[in-house]
């Protein structure tokens, strides 16, 4: 299957995703967003990332800034912060470069490695994108953490591609349903920049049903009264 290019979901979102479904149903749904020391930092580190130099050479590699990407296979758009495409016999052919050569995306975070596999997710589908594009493999990624200023290697493996075909296809599920998951609070809510529109603590027992329960309650007690 393939999808439409105005059926095309942002591909970073699949990073809010993991972190929390009803968090990227608020800010790719319902379009809300609201900023905090951790998503500024973030973004400042991107905005590094995507300097003005788009192209240049070290040695033999040749290094790419804002790149933009897609998948028609996933349906999904977006910009890798760096690829990196090294000389092999493996790779591809570049237009006016000598050689051949493979791409290697490295995706640039404020933070430190996390123990879930959002980062990893978001770098396997860059490097699923640039697969689809350029019609190779990508064994090897890299996710630069800006805290401890280390690269960590990602391995692309069949399971890393099959999951995030498995996400991307949910979230285009949740989007054509316009659908956006009750709070489930976890220790993460804190961290989160869209508590304050999300509301956890308020909501997380709440459903409809009660609600109109309570309304209609309130009423018959007006008229009784």
């Amino acid at each position: 299957m393939e999808y439409k290019e105005e059926d095309y979901l942002s591909l970073s979102g699949i990073q809010h995703f993991m972190f929390c479904r009803r968090q990227w149903a608020l800010i790719h749904i319902e379009q809300q967003w609201e900023e905090n020391l951790r998503t500024v930092e973030g973004r400042l580190m991107h905005i590094s990332a995507h300097d003005s130099i788009k192209t240049e050479t070290r040695g033999d590699i040749i290094i790419t800034r804002g790149l933009p990407v897609f998948s028609k296979e996933l349906g999904v758009y977006g910009v890798c912060d760096v690829v990196e495409f090294y000389q092999s016999d493996e790779g591809v052919n570049l237009f006016g470069r000598p050689g051949r050569y493979l791409p290697c995306p490295v995706e640039y975070k404020k933070g430190r490695p996390k123990e879930n596999d959002m980062d990893r997710l978001q770098l396997a589908a860059q490097a699923y994108c640039l697969e689809e594009m350029l019609c190779c493999t990508i064994k090897t990624a890299y996710l630069y953490y800006g805290e401890t200023r280390h690269r960590a290697e990602v391995p692309i493996t069949t399971e890393m591609r099959d999951k995030v075909k498995n996400v991307f296809a949910e979230m285009h599920h949740y989007y054509n349903r316009r659908y956006t998951p009750k709070v489930r609070p976890t220790k993460q809510c804190k961290a989160c920049s869209l508590k304050n529109i999300c509301l956890p603590v308020l909501c997380k027992n709440k459903n409809a049903d009660a609600y109109i329960n309570h309304m209609l309650k309130e009423e018959s007690s007006e008229k009784i009264t």
